[in-house]
């Protein structure tokens, strides 16, 4: 069959790569020279661990095999199968790991509550003061700066796959047919239309005003090289009150007697922190969803996270090289991994997986490519 994706973000391009990997023929289309939306601008983490129970949890861990057996195709995406610790202080946050590590889910994401001396065998660097640390160990990482064009350097070697960047799709033509801005029309069998955060124009013409995906802003920032391996990625308990696997009387507990910093509580924060290639470290994030978002960012939540991370590490942080802002779409029900509708005849829409989508991306994919019987 003939495919066209639109978007060339790791949603549009997981898309592409099943399509081809099952013979069918793709045209990927990107308004863009290159992807610059949040399929970039995010963690690179492959995060199975804070996952909610059931689907969510199940499409991160097919996720992570696919992301595994595509990374030993394509050495560039930097696929390494890193794990997570997240320390945890005082007796009401090591509640919280332990009542994860009770789950009984716990083994498929390869749970175990680490003392001081072996989170730091795992992780040297993690020099700061700690009573315990919750290691997942089927958290992973893939370099998200370069993931997308790695991908894609992989998909031109097949006579089945087409890119064409720089050009916006205006309008769908007929039964899986679409027509962009140079004017051409791209007939097809069908249409995927994994757009981002990019929810006006075509998309809001095809699905309505009222589509269940809202838009959410977050900052980052990335250092110069740390000097020394940062083995795992690092979390700190702030991610008990963002993900949904740690929910639990204690995590309830916990935020009754120990509330978020202020700065945290007004950013809705939590600590991420993973090694890039280059020995830099990726550090975020906030979270923001009023409209409208500020054109700038502000330096409160860096300083939060610079604080936070210098307490684990046990020594200063490199040089702070970028800071940045990115907006991704997420389904207003968090409990859906992804919004999928067919939004016109043999055309359909694919977006809404939040903080996710580097995730998750690779599953999505598969899903949409079985459900509609590529």
């Amino acid at each position: 069959m003939r495919l066209t994706v639109v978007g060339a973000g790791v949603v549009g391009t997981m898309h592409a790569w099943q399509a081809v990997q099952r013979g069918h023929q793709v045209v990927q289309i990107e308004r863009e020279a290159e992807a610059r939306g949040a399929s970039l601008r995010n963690f690179g983490q492959i995060w199975v661990s804070g996952r909610a129970g059931g689907e969510e949890l199940e499409t991160a861990l097919r996720a992570r095999e696919l992301w595994e057996e595509i990374g030993g195709r394509v050495p560039k995406l930097g696929f390494r199968a890193n794990g997570s610790l997240t320390p945890v202080r005082g007796d009401l946050e090591l509640a919280v790991a332990e009542a994860a590590v009770a789950r009984p889910d716990a083994a498929a994401r390869g749970y175990k509550l680490l003392t001081p001396g072996e989170a730091r065998t795992v992780n040297p660097a993690l020099r700061g003061e700690f009573d315990a640390a919750l290691y997942c160990e089927r958290d992973a990482a893939v370099e998200p700066r370069t993931a997308q064009l790695a991908l894609r350097e992989e998909l031109l070697k097949s006579p089945h796959y087409t890119f064409l960047p720089g050009r916006e799709v205006r309008d769908v033509v007929g039964a899986a047919s679409v027509r962009d801005d140079h004017g051409d029309v791209h007939e097809a069998d069908a249409v995927v239309l994994c757009t981002g955060a990019w929810l006006g124009g075509l998309v809001r013409e095809l699905a309505g005003p009222d589509l269940p995906v809202r838009r959410v802003r977050l900052q980052m920032m990335q250092t110069a090289p740390l000097g020394e391996p940062l083995t795992t990625s690092v979390a700190d308990t702030d991610s008990f009150r963002y993900y949904p696997a740690y929910a639990s009387p204690a995590l309830d507990a916990l935020n009754a007697g120990r509330p978020q910093a202020r700065t945290a509580a007004e950013h809705k924060m939590q600590l991420l922190m993973v090694q890039r290639a280059d020995g830099g470290l990726t550090i975020g994030d906030t979270h923001e969803y009023e409209h409208p978002f500020a054109f700038d960012t502000v330096e409160d939540p860096y300083d939060h996270l610079t604080g936070v991370v210098e307490f684990f590490l046990g020594r200063p942080l490199p040089k702070i090289r970028r800071r940045w802002a990115g907006v991704y779409a997420q389904c207003t029900d968090k409990s859906r991994v992804v919004h999928r509708q067919q939004v016109s005849d043999g055309v359909w829409l694919v977006t809404g997986p939040g903080g996710r989508g580097m995730t998750c991306s690779p599953a999505i994919a598969e899903t949409t490519a079985n459900e509609l019987g590529w």
